[in-house]
């Protein structure tokens, strides 16, 4: 089991290619995600220990330069963040369903993590700047109240830093809903 996650974003693809070799030769981490995305950008994820992500993204941000647009540390991230960046999250119900809406995909994950830790929901997707403008959404599902403090902890890291776009609860979606997001 991992107990950190980081993450790079640059404006180069190139660079970011570059970042991510090295940072995969700096110490054991292994890539979740490492790929263009809108527009025109570059994200590396990775997952470790603590230190060896640490000093995997401290090379990243090095290489990176002045290409370098966000990155991030997260140590013991909630073990729901990782299936939801890989889409292969199955919840074993559903209630209601919480969405949030980031202009940072570093603030997403990080505002995803906080709403995971805040109450007994189940994540479904964590999506990541691809055919969104490079912006980034979280959904999830529980009881209405969990979603309820679960939004509210996830809106607090977002707004903190400004890159919110918004956040919606449906206390009881369509069941043609959810199939159409899973």
């Amino acid at each position: 089991m991992y107990s950190a996650i980081g993450m790079i974003e640059l404006t180069s693809i190139a660079r970011g290619i570059n970042a991510t070799d090295l940072m995969l030769k700096t110490a054991y981490v292994e890539v979740v995600s490492a790929t263009p995305v809108c527009p025109g950008k570059y994200i590396a994820i990775i997952k470790g220990d603590v230190a060896a992500v640490e000093s995997s993204i401290s090379v990243g941000v090095e290489t990176a330069g002045e290409y370098l647009v966000d990155s991030f540390v997260l140590a013991n991230v909630h073990p729901g963040v990782f299936p939801a960046i890989t889409a292969t999250s199955m919840p074993d119900r559903v209630g209601a369903l919480g969405i949030m809406e980031c202009f940072s995909m570093a603030s997403m994950i990080i505002s995803a993590d906080a709403a995971l830790k805040a109450a007994d929901v189940q994540a479904l997707e964590l999506r990541l700047g691809s055919g969104l403008g490079g912006k980034a959404y979280f959904t999830f599902t529980g009881d209405v109240g969990a979603v309820e403090a679960s939004i509210e902890a996830g809106k607090a890291i977002a707004m903190e830093k400004g890159l919110l776009v918004d956040t919606e609860i449906i206390p009881a979606p369509s069941d043609r809903l959810w199939e159409s997001l899973f």
